[in-house]
C-alpha cells in the first residue's frame, strides 16, 4: 500500500516532505487535506503512533494555524476537551490538522523532520 500523504498544496513543509519522498523512491498518494480530512479512523490510528513516540493529542493539531487560534482549540484542550470531542473536530476541518499527515499500514506521522522519517520509512 502506497504512503497517504495528506498535504495542503501551499505548505513549504509539505512540498518538503513530497520531495524527500520522491528523493528516497518512496511511492504516495497526495491528499488534499482542507476538502479530505483524514476520517475518523484514520485520526484514531495516527493518535496510536503518535503515543508510541510518546507524544499526545496535542501533536495532531497544527498548533500554529490561524484556525487552531481563532476556535480557542488550545483553551478548550486545556479545559479538558474530550479525545472523542477532538478527533471528531480534526475530521470535520483539515486545517486544524497537522501537516503532512502522513499513514501508511502499520507506520504513521505528522509534521516532516527527516530523522524521523528516515527511521519511520
Amino acid at each position: 500500500m502506497a504512503l497517504k500523504v495528506y498535504e495542503y498544496k501551499n505548505c513549504s513543509t509539505c512540498q518538503k516532505a513530497k520531495k524527500w519522498l520522491e528523493n528516497n523512491d518512496i511511492a504516495y498518494t497526495a491528499l488534499p487535506i482542507v476538502e479530505q480530512p483524514p476520517s475518523l479512523q484514520e485520526l484514531k490510528t495516527m493518535l496510536s503512533h503518535i503515543r508510541e513516540r510518546g507524544g499526545d493529542l496535542k501533536h495532531l493539531f497544527n498548533t500554529s494555524g490561524e484556525q487552531y487560534r481563532m476556535l480557542k482549540v488550545s483553551d478548550k484542550l486545556k479545559a479538558g476537551m474530550s479525545e472523542s470531542e477532538a478527533l471528531k473536530l480534526l475530521s470535520k476541518n483539515g486545517k486544524l490538522i497537522k501537516r503532512p499527515f502522513v499513514l501508511a499500514k502499520g507506520k504513521g506521522t505528522v509534521g516532516f523532520k527527516e530523522d524521523v522519517w528516515s527511521e519511520i520509512f
